[in-house]
């Protein structure tokens, strides 16, 4: 492969609903680039795109793939991209690196879930778009009714570039607005025929063309003059204006294709090379220091690493695109995270199952590299070492759940597989949580811990199950109480004797010292997990020698860590010691602290202990027809809304609600809105649960464990 500079790379994400063709597009595009000489499709297992074992068996992209392209002195970096919206992390990881994205639309089904979800994501991250309506050949393809759809939806900015004139069965033809001509498209592929537009298509045609003569000369003021003296452009100013268009999100044009038949592809591509940004014409990529990256090839190295992978016979693979400088190999490099130095031992091009090795890259370009000793997605590899481009922000997980291996004995090597594709699945969390006694696994919806799932007891032959997350509830206490505790034991030799008298009260920021005894020294600590203690030494006369003080804190601090209530964790509390007695021969620093843990256990649960909850705000972007029963099922999920507000056909949604009610809440709202709803979270603050909740809770731990006496 030769080497492409700058200006003559396309970065495109594919993008787009489950089952609207986009590896079938992605397939053609390769094929009219010779990085294949035949095709392959889904049905047949034989794409470029979905190659791993899971995807053959399900026929669906569940990772995105890198392919290239070589077609008309222009390389194509196309990176296909799932449509499901529980992958939605290899969509964002995709247009992080892509200067515009393909929606590709199913022209049977029109508008669907996964193109309203990603739509969304490329308006955050302002990416350029396209629509391709793809299946046009199909009984049921309806255009004009799609194209509404798109207007309808994503606003009066969708431009056609082309309508079919036999779209359906037999579907080969179209008119393209640009050219002003009827192009055939065999089917099959080959060489495409262009005619001239037939008398019945005369008027509609050039009824568009002006529509899109003026589109185009609205985004240059230079060409707005000229087409209000003349009252045309030329199909190059045209490209012009729409490009400026495109780049600046002010226009979205449509292209027609039946990728299964290889219709339209061609003309696509060159649709795309005309109207797509190069990588120095899209929008810079900033650092953390403030400075912006525009694909310079002048300057030093600088590579972000947008997705890492483990390829079969490769291993560890990065994927990254180049922003500053070239690339080559045995170059050696700097991690600016971490300040590791990586030598690139190969650059490889990626066609999905296809690779080929090759000697540079320039600015712009996307390449994979193996055997990196550290680095990882999200990071930044550089000459210097002091350049960061600021990391891809993935949307908090959404759906949780406990995991365990059934047989015992593989939960060490569980958890070696659960952070390997934590590596390479930036929405997937995994926490081995000491609070709750469990590994929660957190992802962005059911479906994609089913997957998890199945990558782990296919590929990794582990036997494991999902079981219910425990709730990291909080404890605290209301009002003020006292108790003591005596700890005495007798078992031959030297006993244990240790007798503790404390009160205590809860914390809230800038309480006044209320203790009614005499403080002598008082320590603050901040909990780890939210919240403080306040520890009051009280003692007067020497009931308590000093030097148990630290032993007794340290039975409080057990008995914190493991709650009174739930075994969760306590917090926003004062203790005071006040009183206690010692034996000269039997007391010692454990007696201290087994009297410590046990008064303050009994006290605690004189003081009207509470349990606190987290509680996240959640916000839900629903059609409008949905957005009574979602409302519904928030209330019985004791959700406090905090407003809404309209944005076309959608409301946007604000609630907060307890995390104890969300469980499975992604499969839920899917089901209130066949899809269409989607939902962030993010966690709030902790609050108490109403009374019914909380003995519920307690009644729950106490069948569960007994108490500790």
């Amino acid at each position: 492969m030769k080497v492409y500079q700058t200006q003559d790379i396309r970065d495109i994400a594919i993008i787009g609903g489950n089952r609207t063709g986009k590896t079938t597009l992605a397939e053609a595009m390769a094929f009219h680039g010779g990085v294949i000489s035949r095709r392959g499709t889904v049905e047949d297992k034989n794409t470029l795109s979905d190659y791993r074992e899971v995807e053959l068996e399900r026929q669906q992209s569940i990772q995105s793939s890198v392919i290239y392209s070589e077609f008309e002195n222009v390389k194509f970096n196309m990176i296909d991209c799932p449509g499901f919206d529980d992958f939605v992390g290899e969509v964002i990881g995709a247009l992080r690196v892509a200067d515009a994205a393909l929606m590709v639309i199913n022209a049977q089904n029109g508008v669907d879930v996964g193109a309203e979800n990603q739509w969304r994501w490329t308006k955050r991250m302002h990416k350029p778009v396209m629509f391709v309506i793809n299946q046009l050949d199909h009984e049921k393809a309806n255009f004009d009714e799609t194209l509404h759809e798109l207007k309808q939806y994503f606003g009066n900015s969708v431009m056609p570039l082309q309508y079919p004139v036999n779209a359906g069965v037999g579907f080969d033809s179209v008119i393209d607005l640009l050219q002003m001509k009827l192009l055939k498209f065999p089917v099959g592929g080959g060489k495409m025929i262009v005619e001239d537009i037939p008398a019945s298509e005369q008027e509609k045609a050039e009824e568009l063309h002006s529509a899109l003569i003026e589109c185009a000369a609205e985004n240059d003021e230079a060409l707005m003059d000229k087409f209000f003296e003349e009252g045309t452009l030329s199909e190059e100013e045209m490209v012009k204006g729409l490009k400026l268009g495109v780049m600046n999100r002010g226009t979205f044009p449509v292209i027609c294709i039946s990728a299964k038949n290889d219709q339209g592809v061609d003309r696509m591509m060159q649709i795309v090379k005309g109207n797509c940004p190069n990588p120095a014409e899209a929008l810079p990529v900033k650092t953390t220091n403030g400075n912006e990256l525009h694909c310079d090839s002048t300057k030093p190295t600088v590579a972000y690493v947008f997705k890492s992978a483990v390829e079969q016979h490769l291993g560890d693979v990065a994927f990254m695109k180049v922003y500053d400088g070239e690339m080559t190999q045995a170059m050696d490099l700097v991690n600016s995270n971490t300040g590791t130095k990586e030598r690139i031992s190969q650059l490889i091009a990626f066609a999905g199952r296809n690779r080929e090795t090759v000697d540079k890259v320039c600015a712009g370009d996307i390449v994979a590299t193996i055997k990196l000793k550290g680095t990882g997605a999200s990071q930044t590899l550089s000459k210097s070492g002091d350049v960061i481009v600021e990391k891809t922000i993935y949307p908090d997980p959404k759906f949780r759940t406990a995991v365990r291996a059934k047989n015992s004995s593989e939960d060490e090597k569980l958890g070696a597989v659960l952070n390997d594709i934590r590596k390479t699945d930036l929405t997937f969390l995994v926490e081995q949580s000491k609070e709750l006694k469990q590994v929660i696994i957190s992802g962005q919806g059911e479906q994609h811990l089913n997957i998890i799932k199945w990558m782990i007891e296919k590929l990794n032959k582990i036997e494991i199950e999902y079981y219910a997350p425990k709730i990291p509830y909080r404890e605290t206490i209301t009002k003020a109480a006292e108790d003591m505790y005596r700890h005495k034991k007798q078992s031959g030799g030297s006993g244990q004797f240790g007798e503790v008298w404390m009160m205590i009260e809860p914390y809230y920021e800038g309480m006044p010292n209320q203790t009614k005894y005499p403080i002598r020294d008082t320590q603050s600590y901040d909990l780890p997990w939210g919240g403080k203690l306040i520890y009051n030494n009280c003692i007067v006369g020497g009931a308590i020698d000093a030097r148990f003080m630290p032993a007794i804190l340290k039975g409080i601090m057990e008995k914190m860590e493991e709650g009174p209530l739930t075994g969760s964790y306590a917090r926003d509390i004062v203790v005071n010691i006040f009183d206690g007695k010692m034996h000269p021969v039997d007391s010692n620093e454990l007696a201290f602290k087994l009297a410590g843990r046990n008064a303050f256990r009994q006290a605690f649960k004189k003081a009207n202990p509470k349990i606190l909850e987290p509680i996240y705000e959640v916000e839900i972007f629903v059609p409008s027809e949905n957005m009574g029963a979602v409302m519904t099922d928030l209330a019985g999920r004791r959700g406090m809304p905090l407003g809404s507000e309209s944005d076309g056909e959608y409301q946007t949604i604000r609630a907060r609600v307890p995390l104890a009610e969300m469980n499975k809440y992604s499969t839920t709202l899917s089901s209130i809105s066949s899809g269409r709803a989607s939902y962030e979270m993010h966690f709030a603050e902790y609050q108490a649960v109403p009374a019914d909740v909380q003995a519920a809770v307690i009644k729950k731990y106490e069948e569960e464990n007994k108490e500790e006496e």
